[in-house]
This record gives C-alpha cells, structure tokens and sequence, in this order.
C-alpha cells in the first residue's frame, strides 16, 4: 500500500491538529475531519489540508469524510467530563465501531488507532507493555481503549484493511495540555503528586509526530507498537524536572486519598455545573497505573533515532 490519502480524527483536538499539520507536505491529501470544534487557526489554510465535518455518533455523516481515503488515524474522543465512565463505552468503543464499519466499507487499507501502554495493566521494564489484549486495566479509558484494539483486530481480520496500534507513552513537550496545566498548577503553588514512585515511560511529542507519520506513510506497517524513549522515569522524577525548567516550586508529595477526593471534588463541581472536569477519579486512578513500554518494534520499524532519547535531553522544549 502506498498512502497518498489520510483522513485525521479530532483533527481539531491537540495531538490531532498536529499529526495533521505534520503530514502536510509530506503525503498527497490529509482531510482533517472535525465535530463541534474548528481547526486551529492557521491549520485548514495550509495546501494539502482539507476541512471535514463529521459526528462518529451518526454513521450516515462519515462516508463523505472517507471517500477516496487510503489511511485513517483515529484520536477522536471525549476528555475532561464528569463521570466518564458512563460516557466512555460510547464515545470510545461505540464511535470506533461506527468509524471502522464505515471505512471498511470504503476500502481504507489502513486504520491507525493512537492508544496507550495501560490497556496492559501496570507494567514494568522488567516486564513491559508489548502487544498483549488480555489485559485487565483498572481504568474506564483503559479497558474501552483495550475494546477499541479488540475490535480493530477482530474486524480487520476478515477485511482487506491493515490495522495498525501505536501504544504510546506519556507525551510531554510545549503546548501538550495535561503539561500546561501542570505548570498552571505549579504557578498556583497547587501542583501535587502521590508520593509512591510510579514509573512511567514518556515521549517527546515531535519523536510521537514523527513514529505516527512513519505508521501513515511505510508500506510494512501493521500490528501494533509501543512508543517511547530510551529510559523510563518516575512521574515524580518527571515533575519535579519540569518545575525546575520553568523556575517553579516543586510539586507537593501527597497523600493518595488526598489526590482522590480532590478528584471527586472536581467531578462534583463539574456534575453540578456543567463544566468541565480537568480531574477525575477515573483519569487519576489511570494516572497511578506504571506504564513502560517495549519500544524495539518501534525502533526498527518506525523510528530507529529519536531527537530526544531520554527526558533530560528532552525537557528543555518544556520551556
């Protein structure tokens, strides 16, 4: 297969808009396809892109975005909601259905689905996140992500479509959200942390846009790939870096029922309101899950050099 034609989802979300904006140039056509929001500002102007209006909920609305496609990279989702496990088996799992029901339909030769190492469970370099589905995560957005591959496999399987996983690890790097309202924390002097070291595997975002492009334009991928960088950290190693870059106080060691009810404060607030909740039991229980990854699929299939081998050649572009 060589692809010319790539449909994005949730292109105007915030690794969407900038996996769109990196295949520019780089493939033929990239169709960013949009729901409610609008692309950021710069990004439906540029030669090559194409604005597409869909809602995954309605199936009848997605062949227009599919027609003449050749690859689709799905990020498509909902964040920062109250309660999201009652929405999650929708958004996630019902809305990926109806996508790839669609682009089989179409003919798409290749679907990739952007996922995370925690759909395996808490996950060690001892004994790291590979390819595994029989996982047992303890979080809504792990087990409906694990869904979402089970379903990309099983289908796929009996399609002319070749599915492709990328499992990624923690994404860091300017401009990333969960990072900027790090540091808005940090500048409140809120920024809090469990104490109990947690290990997690990081990516900088230009070497995750690089691995996601190789997926989208190499002939050989298929199967799915663990993405991140040389060496694994602890979240309180990765904070604590963090706050000395941009000259913050070191974030708070707290206790875990402390971050919990936090947490359930948030969702309260937003349940009540009508707000949006940037923290829930469900996304901090995801949070406390360790995740490493075993990157060497990704090393000799999309990205055999990194420009940013570990975080502390890579926390400068936190500035």
């Amino acid at each position: 297969m060589k692809s010319h034609r790539v449909l994005v989802t949730g292109a105007a979300g915030n690794l969407g808009s900038r996996l769109a904006y990196r295949l520019a140039g780089t493939v033929e056509h990239v169709r960013a396809m949009v729901h409610h929001s609008k692309l950021p500002a710069g990004l439906a102007s540029i030669p090559g892109i194409e604005q597409a209006q869909a809602d995954l909920a309605r199936p009848e609305t997605l062949p227009p975005c599919l027609d003449g496609v050749d690859t689709v990279v799905h990020f498509a989702g909902v964040l920062f909601r109250a309660r999201p496990q009652r929405f999650l088996p929708e958004s996630n799992t019902r809305w990926f259905s109806n996508l790839l029901d669609a682009a089989i339909l179409a003919r798409v030769a290749r679907i990739v689905l952007v996922s995370f190492p925690h759909v395996e469970g808490p996950t060690t370099p001892e004994h790291p996140a590979t390819d595994r589905l029989d996982g047992k995560p303890v979080s809504a957005h792990a087990r409906t992500r694990l869904e979402e591959e089970r379903i990309l496999y099983e289908r796929a399987r009996d399609a002319r479509t070749t599915p492709v996983i990328l499992r990624s690890g923690t994404i860091y790097g300017k401009g990333i959200l969960m990072v900027e309202a790090a540091q808005r924390l940090a500048q409140l002097r809120l920024l809090g942390v469990w104490r109990e070291p947690t290990c997690y595997h990081f990516l900088q975002i230009d070497d995750f846009l690089d691995a996601a492009a190789s997926a989208v334009i190499h002939d050989d991928v298929c199967g799915t790939y663990c993405l991140g960088d040389k060496e694994p950290i602890t979240i309180q190693e990765f904070l604590d870096g963090a706050t000395r870059i941009w000259g913050l106080p070191r974030p708070w060691r707290m206790p875990w029922w402390m971050i919990l009810a936090a947490a359930t404060a948030s969702e309260a607030f937003a349940g009540a309101f009508g707000t949006v909740a940037p923290l829930t039991r469900d996304f901090v229980r995801l949070g406390r899950v360790p995740h490493c990854c075993d990157t060497r699929r990704m090393r000799a299939e999309l990205l055999p050099r990194l420009k940013y081998p570990t975080f502390a050649s890579g926390r400068e572009t936190l500035r």
